[in-house]
């Protein structure tokens, strides 16, 4: 595929990738025949390239820094390919959106990186209203399929989709004589017990949106009261979001909750084949992973290079290449054929408020902690 500024930059000579992967200092289920893609690839379109002015600016700059909360070889990938378009020294770290979150707020307008790169939209929207984003019209979102994935101020863009689930282990469960959930409220039954993990609403934005799903599904006191009660059935609350899908291949994990495509990873890429995906029955919510220019970016013209590339098919292809399986959110990129052939439809989603998210995130995860207790003392962690 022709990389999408490959006739402004001909003469950049490919550099050492070796240096991207330095750190910075600072209802559903097993495979089935692939349905029709609901938002399928526009074969014939181009990314349209980046000014050549913004290339240049971003080139005297010479390098970018990126805090990555997707999974670490697409970041790794993702970082590497920018580099070699660029001739743009990167370094990279991957850290939770919580930890992100928590770093951008401490550093309060001097960041120690650039750009933020994948995680749910969550913790975007919480940095974005204290003011620790910076706004910026990419040329590319025209590309978006929908309006949901960018923030209509330009402080993120949606580069990807993913559907919250569960993710089970078939055999342990076999063994246990215990059928498998297919709804929210089908983890409350003591019977799961021990059985669960999920990620720290501290740290993870996948359990952010979990917070909000249920609070959205339920209403906000029986919401805060599900979770309240689940939290009686959940073994482990792990750092980052797919913390728990890579725990239930290997029977550590019996249901693990978080999103699906991490479970596609597990028994694609890692051999699971005693993984099931399940898609509440009564509905669920996904993910936008995003992108963000961090305010006060040292290097602010890289930055908004990048977001240009995060929303082309040079950067978000890399993405099924290396065992990440979202849907996409632009219409000039192939979509992940493996995620249709174990039947994930990303539109087979409720209607999630992202503005309430947006507004209430951080008061929704104070309320859930502090209807949890001492609980919260002993088992959310954030080091």
């Amino acid at each position: 595929m022709k990389k999408f500024v490959s006739l402004l930059l001909a003469g950049i000579m490919v550099v050492s990738l070796a240096a991207c992967g330095s750190k910075p200092a600072p209802a559903a289920t097993e495979a089935a025949p692939a349905p029709a893609a609901t938002e399928a690839a526009a074969p014939a379109a181009e990314a349209a390239p980046a000014e050549a002015s913004l290339v240049d600016a971003a080139k005297a700059e010479g390098s970018l820094v990126v805090y990555g909360s997707c999974e670490e070889d697409y970041l790794a990938a993702a970082c590497e390919n920018f580099e070699k378009l660029y001739g743009i020294k990167v370094q990279y770290q991957r850290l939770s959106t919580g930890e992100v979150q928590a770093k951008i707020e401490e550093e309060n307008g001097n960041p120690s990186a650039d750009v933020w790169f994948g995680g749910t939209t969550d913790p975007y929207n919480v940095v974005a209203g204290e003011g620790l984003l910076e706004a910026y019209e990419a040329e590319n979102a025209s590309h978006l399929l929908s309006p949901a994935y960018r923030d209509a101020d330009g402080y993120w863009y949606g580069i990807y989709k993913g559907i919250l689930g569960f993710m089970v282990n078939k055999d342990d469960l076999e063994r246990k004589g215990i059928e498998a959930p297919q709804d929210w409220k089908d983890l409350l039954d003591p019977k799961y017990q021990g059985l669960i993990w999920l990620s720290n609403y501290n740290t993870a934005g996948t359990a952010k949106l979990v917070v909000n799903t249920m609070i959205q599904k339920y209403g906000h006191d029986e919401g805060i009261q599900y979770l309240v009660d689940l939290d009686k059935n959940i073994e482990v609350y792990t750092k980052s979001g797919s913390g728990p899908s890579k725990n239930v291949g290997t029977g550590e994990c019996t249901i693990g909750i978080g999103f699906l495509h991490d479970g596609i990873t597990q028994i694609v890429d890692n051999g699971y084949g005693n993984i099931q995906l399940i898609i509440p029955s009564t509905g669920t919510s996904f993910e936008v992973g995003a992108t963000a220019i961090f305010k006060g970016a040292p290097h602010p013209n890289a930055a908004k290079l990048w977001i240009e590339y995060a929303l082309s098919p040079d950067c978000v292809e890399l993405a099924a290449q290396n065992g990440s399986y979202q849907f996409l959110t632009i219409d000039n990129a192939q979509q992940p054929e493996v995620a249709m052939e174990f039947g994930l439809d990303p539109e087979n989603v409720m209607d999630y408020d992202f503005a309430d998210a947006k507004e209430n995130t951080t008061k929704y995860v104070e309320d859930v902690m502090n209807a949890l207790g001492s609980a919260a003392d002993d088992r959310f962690q954030t080091e």
